[in-house]
């Protein structure tokens, strides 16, 4: 069975439960326009929102949202923020760690197609992907440009696909 075999038979599951964490030190609800995109992305393409919250840069902070959200209902997870090369960048870190498998073409992918627009600083991302207790994570920088990009380019065109995997 190919891939598209795979994601036609992932459309009869139905719309995927997604949560988003927005990673920042500064970020409100009212002020978190990558967060909003990501919402207004995932609803616009069929998925559910079923949790979402800011926490700051912090590795206890990033890791507690990570163990809440695999408790829900959420297969897929995305994580805004923290994802450069600055002192205070530590979720690639912390969730990088707590990955039981990694997906590495997610980064090498976004990294490409970022580079495109950003030209050589796009080696400066640290995006991630991969399996946290039978959920999809994934950790995007947090730029609302880059949010976009990940989120039309790789995340959701293979949404419905990645989650039914986790369930098949």
């Amino acid at each position: 069975m190919g891939a598209e075999d795979h994601r036609q038979q992932a459309q009869s599951q139905g719309a995927v439960p997604i949560a988003i964490v927005t990673v920042s030190d500064t970020r409100t609800p009212e002020t978190d326009t990558s967060g909003a995109i990501i919402r207004q992305l995932a609803e616009a393409a069929g998925h559910r929102i079923v949790d979402y919250r800011i926490v700051k840069d912090e590795n206890d902070q990033v890791i507690d949202a990570l163990n809440d959200f695999a408790r829900g209902e959420a297969r897929l997870i995305i994580f805004n923020g923290g994802t450069g090369i600055g002192r205070r960048d530590r979720t690639f870190d912390v969730i990088n760690r707590a990955l039981d498998k990694t997906l590495p073409g997610f980064g090498e992918l976004f990294r490409m197609l970022s580079y495109q627009e950003v030209g050589p600083a796009a080696m400066l991302s640290r995006a991630t992907a991969g399996i946290y207790r039978d959920r999809v994570v994934f950790s995007t920088p947090g730029s609302p440009s880059a949010v976009r990009l990940a989120m039309e380019k790789l995340i959701l065109p293979e949404a419905m696909h990645l989650g039914w995997e986790l369930v098949r």
